[in-house]
């Protein structure tokens, strides 16, 4: 018995020193073993980057969510009372399926799937539709008691504001890794998508040896890997303008119900970005409404703009030294050999200057000027101000649209926005160059990038000057023309008018292409209305594109009603909240004149337009050598101050003016003016707009108001709405 003991013994004995001292045993190795039995990893996850505003504002980020699990294996209950594994998988897939996005079958299989083996696993998940619940779905799902369900911390991407700026955040999805069960935060459309190396972070880990239930071995190394979060983007929007913007735009859809809207709201000597949004529009979370348009319409969709280019063709006329401002036409309609434009209303307003024009938004006024300055001085002004080529704003699929030229048609057409196209953003980035003195600034979004561990700037954007298309005497000369079109009681941008705050811009009215090619749709509610505005005029801090494609208007309702509410809303509420203090506003209006003599006539006729006050040249106009009222007088709005050139005179229409105004007129022209009766004048017996070349006398009769009474022609603007006459 001690040899047949003895002898077990040294054989146990050596096969307990060969284990140790061997690296394989049959062909398996023993550290790898011992490694696949005992180590642990776990997994330490990376946060997604965040998106945050200007002002440190939250827009995207990733917040605490949970992981359902469901307990199978029947080990996991010590007491058959309080069972800690699913007991009914037929119940327990009926009311999850309530709570999660998964077919009650396909649950059923989950809860009761096996392994290879044949065997069940300990705990089973359900994939995408089992991760990021939120904590009020755990506590519902809680509330249902269902033993085995337990919940693991998570986390999700989370969209605060809802509907805001959804085109251009974009929104980011979890998806399933191949050759794992892993899944991950990828980023799908806007600036999650564009953005998605930076914002994505590195997993971390922890690594350290166990006993066969997990706790960690006496003395056993443990090694960490840290997570490393995502960049963290700062956006130029600012989320209180943002807010602005959808929540005007969004009353705008509920009353109007048009197809789309986009607008734009930038800072012109930045070029930065301070809102942008669109219609349709959809929420990031979970992205209802997404179906109908992926697309970012400020940069990937091309518009007609309609009467809105007419700002950079007035701007190549004034740089080029083609305008004339007070030169007459004959509006109403303009032929190209075969091919005959109208004005709006369709008859046009008789002979009129070209400033009246621009003011009534005249297309046949645009064709006059393009065959002054000609097809090639136009078409390089829009090379200048950057249309038919992308702005290199930092987002994607940035599209140019097209410049027509190729038959004479198209240039004509082009100078009031129709035919060729442009996108939103082309559009502030040309009116920048006119808010900013000449400097066009290119439009950009991404204000920096931050690594949030290191605080390191791994991008910092600054303002880029893209060109210098005009002048800084042009752009202001178009500032104030552009303004004349919302004080002017002929201008087509009366209602866009703000209380305290002087508003420049130009209204839009394009027709709409048929899809099939057939033409353009007709009729008030297939238009594109739009508005490219800017304020305060003296030194803009704010510009904005706003356009509503086919709303649904009243019968009497103009297609600048739903633009201006947009507008006038966001316009205002912002330069309040920049704290740019509106003017001064007098309950009697006056303003004292300045000293005009040796400027340009040209430019104080706008000048005092947009003071309220109705200038009258007498001459060719240029150098002013005399004026009235003097220097330093004080008149009310709406008074006749006369401006007195060199050159031949060109009578205007004396209807409806005073005597006092006549004997003035009289004095400063020197013509021999027959002043006969008393009131107001009723007739001349030469017609206005005629030059006078000899000393033949000019009969002016006047009478008083009751004799000359007469009933008046209604005037309609752009969109066909009734003009207040004078």
């Amino acid at each position: 018995m001690f040899l047949l003991y003895g002898g077990l013994f040294l054989l146990l004995f050596w096969r307990i020193v060969h284990l140790q001292t061997a690296s394989e045993v049959n062909g398996y190795s023993l550290q790898a073993e011992a490694a696949a039995k005992y180590a642990r990893e776990v997994h330490l996850a990376a946060n997604r980057g965040r998106i945050l505003d200007r002002n440190d504002n939250v827009v995207a980020e990733d917040t605490l969510a949970y992981k359902l699990v469901a307990v199978v294996n029947e080990s996991a209950t010590k007491n058959l009372k309080s069972p800690k594994h699913v007991v009914d998988p037929a119940e327990t897939a009926k009311i999850l399926s309530q709570y999660i996005e998964m077919e009650e079958q396909e649950i059923y299989q989950i809860l009761t799937r096996k392994k290879s083996d044949g065997s069940t696993p300990y705990q089973v998940e359900f994939g995408a539709a089992g991760r990021k619940i939120s904590y009020d779905t755990k506590l519902a799902i809680d509330e249902e008691k269902l033993p085995g369900i337990i919940f693991e911390e998570d986390t999700k991407r989370y969209y605060p504001n809802g509907p805001f700026a959804s085109h251009l955040i974009g929104f980011a999805v979890e998806e399933k890794q191949e050759g794992d069960s892993t899944f991950k935060t990828v980023g799908k459309m806007g600036l999650e998508y564009t953005y998605n190396e930076q914002l994505t972070g590195t997993p971390g880990s922890i690594s350290y040896d166990s006993d066969r239930k997990g706790y960690l071995l006496p003395n056993s190394e443990k090694m960490i890997q840290p997570a490393k979060n995502g960049a963290d983007i700062y956006l130029t929007l600012d989320k209180t303008i943002q807010n602005f913007l959808e929540e005007a735009m969004s009353q705008v859809d509920q009353q109007y119900k048009p197809e789309s809207m986009t607008a734009i709201v930038a800072n012109p000597k930045t070029g930065e970005i301070l809102a942008m949004s669109q219609r349709p529009t959809f929420d990031p979370a979970d992205r209802i409404g997404l179906e109908s348009n992926w697309l970012n319409e400020t940069i990937e969709n091309v518009i007609e703009p309609g009467s809105t280019l007419k700002t950079f063709t007035l701007a190549a006329a004034i740089d080029s030294g083609n305008w004339y401002p007070n030169e007459k036409f004959m509006s109403g309609q303009y032929t190209v050999l075969d091919r005959t434009i109208r004005d709006h209303n369709r008859v046009g307003w008789g002979l009129i200057s070209y400033l009246d024009g621009f003011q009534r938004s005249s297309n046949t006024g645009m064709a006059h000027m393009l065959s002054i300055m000609g097809a090639e001085t136009f078409y390089d002004y829009l090379d200048r101000f950057g249309f038919g080529q992308k702005t290199g704003i930092d987002l994607p699929g940035e599209v140019t649209g097209t410049l027509l030229s190729r038959y004479p048609i198209n240039k004509v057409t082009t100078t009031y926005g129709q035919g060729s196209t442009v996108t939103p953003m082309q559009l502030i980035q040309a009116m920048t160059a006119i808010a900013n003195d000449g400097k066009m600034m290119q439009p950009y979004v991404i204000d920096k990038i931050v690594d949030p561990s290191t605080g390191e700037i791994i991008l910092d954007d600054e303002p880029v000057v893209k060109g210098e298309p005009v002048s800084a005497a042009t752009a202001k000369q178009v500032r104030e023309i552009l303004a004349s079109t919302v004080t002017s009681d002929i201008g087509t941008a009366r209602r866009f008018a703000l209380d305290g705050y002087e508003v420049a811009g130009k209204t839009g009215t394009a027709e709409i292409a048929r899809e099939n090619g057939g033409g353009y749709y007709s009729g008030k509610n297939n238009y594109l209305y739009s508005f490219l505005g800017m304020a305060p005029v003296d030194d803009p801090q704010l510009i904005m594109y706003v356009a509503v494609k086919k709303p649904k208007l009243a019968e009497t309702e103009g297609g600048s009603e739903p633009t201006a509410a947009i507008f006038k809303t966001v316009m205002e509420n912002s330069l309040k909240y920049f704290n740019i203090n509106p003017e001064e506003v007098a309950e009697v209006q006056m303003t004292k004149l300045a000293n005009y003599e040796k400027q340009s006539a040209e430019s104080v006729q706008v000048e005092l337009i947009n003071q309220g006050l109705k200038p009258i040249i007498i001459g060719e106009g240029g150098q002013i050598i005399e004026q009235y009222p003097a220097q330093g007088i004080a008149v009310a709005k709406g008074s006749v101050v006369f401006l007195k050139t060199d050159g031949t005179i060109t009578l205007p229409s004396f209807s409806g003016w005073s005597l006092r105004n006549m004997l003035i007129y009289k004095a400063l022209s020197g013509l021999p003016i027959e002043i006969v009766g008393e009131g107001y004048v009723d007739s001349q017996s030469v017609s206005e707009n005629t030059a006078i070349q000899d000393a033949a006398p000019i009969v002016v009769k006047l009478k008083t108001p009751e004799e000359s009474f007469a009933p008046q022609v209604e005037e309609t603007d752009e969109e066909g709405e009734q003009l207040p006459q004078d």
